[in-house]
């Protein structure tokens, strides 16, 4: 049996796995009004040791919303159909602000913990020392 993930490799796993829904967040907002583009989103998965769930987390496949495209009528856009319509992005752009706002806060939660943990061991370290 291996030992149990200290609280800097939680944290770790944590801020890892933000990061990567950050990014995703950041591309569907870069492409909002990108024709035809589907909006990105990442699930954490549990990480196991051995069957049995270590508290860490790591980001999932990235999935694409299936969620029907909006059809956009503008006969002069360059992929306008017969009728004057395209597709649209399924970005919305308030649910991004939102996601964005909530994956922030829990990095920086993660990197608060990452951030005591080392100086708990810091502080540790100088009292054997001495």
């Amino acid at each position: 049996m291996t030992e149990p993930l200290s609280a800097v490799e939680l944290a770790v796993s944590g801020m890892k796995s933000q990061s990567v829904r950050l990014r995703h967040i950041s591309e569907n907002i870069a492409n909002a009004d990108t024709p035809g583009y589907r909006r990105k989103t990442v699930a954490f998965q549990e990480q196991m040791d051995f069957g049995r769930p270590t508290g860490a987390v790591a980001p999932g496949p990235t999935r694409l919303d299936r969620r029907e495209l909006p059809q956009i009528y503008d006969p002069a856009h360059p992929m306008a159909d017969d009728e004057g319509y395209y597709a649209g992005s399924n970005v919305d752009l308030v649910v991004e602000i939102a996601d964005s706002k909530e994956a922030g806060r829990s990095y920086e939660a993660n990197l608060r913990v990452f951030e005591q943990s080392r100086q708990m061991g810091s502080s540790l370290l100088d009292l054997i020392r001495r």
